[in-house]
């Protein structure tokens, strides 16, 4: 089976884009998916996004780990597949689209940036001293010092397959504050098992957990290994967050075809 595939990156978070508007691509398997996700027998990918029809809305996001099993929400892939349905013709000045944790709102700026509405967050658990949230996907934050030389792999890992949060796992994220409104954040992705270079579900919950105003409009600029993103969000005194924003860059790598096995 050969499939005609686009590959886009955001701040180094990297998705394999297949554009199913008609349906064609319902059908891949758990090992084709993992194929397609694989750096050294694929393309190569953090994961694999699907573009869908889907009525009432500008489109459907679908998404799939690189392990080839379908996961929670993704928040540069979000900001990746509207920059592909841009490309693709869909130009809107507010996209609406649907992924697995709901609605979604996206615009892109002059400049090409993509800000993407994430869901609103409710509550922050604290465990072990920790921070525990869900941004449309479940984060664990943990504040670290000296983070460039920190051992994210195995610390991550250890939290990710920890008793606590089976049978799923969580995505763990470890931060170091630079300034009042900046931090550097590294991230530890289940399905991926490793760390990737930034995770946008991730970025948000760290940035929301370092909020520098008490209460009302918050911006905090976060430092990743594969670039700069932003966060905007609003501290409601009730404890929840509201109007949350993930705003970045998103960029077309390249496309081509590629062999699926059977």
């Amino acid at each position: 089976m050969q499939l005609d595939f686009f590959k886009y990156q955001g701040t180094g978070n990297d998705f394999v884009i297949l554009d199913n508007r008609d349906g064609k691509f319902n059908d891949l398997s758990t090992s084709q998916i993992h194929f397609i996700c694989d750096r050294r027998f694929g393309i190569g990918g953090d994961g694999l996004m699907l573009l869908n029809e889907k009525p009432g809305y500008d489109f459907e996001m679908k998404y799939y780990n690189a392990d080839g099993r379908e996961s929670s929400m993704c928040g540069n892939g979000g900001r990746c597949l509207v920059k592909f349905a841009y490309h693709k013709g869909i130009v809107r000045t507010t996209y609406r689209f649907t992924a697995v944790d709901g609605p979604h709102d996206a615009e892109i700026d002059e400049h090409g940036i993509v800000r993407l509405r994430m869901q609103d967050v409710k509550e922050v658990k604290h465990v072990n001293g920790d921070l525990v949230l869900n941004t449309g996907s479940p984060h664990y934050i943990k504040t670290v010092s000296d983070l460039m030389h920190y051992d994210v792999v195995s610390k991550g890992r250890e939290i990710r397959y920890s008793h606590a949060f089976e049978p799923g796992g969580i995505n763990v994220n470890f931060v170091e504050n630079l300034t009042d409104d900046e931090i550097l954040v590294r991230t530890y992705e289940r399905g991926v098992e490793d760390e990737t270079l930034s995770c946008g579900t991730g970025v948000t919950a760290c940035a929301i957990v370092n909020y520098h105003n008490e209460f009302g409009f918050n911006e905090v600029l976060v430092s990743t290994r594969g670039g700069k993103l932003s966060v905007e969000f609003d501290r409601n005194s009730d404890g929840s967050f509201s109007n949350v924003w993930l705003c970045g860059p998103a960029e077309k790598v390249f496309n081509g075809t590629v062999t699926l096995p059977v």
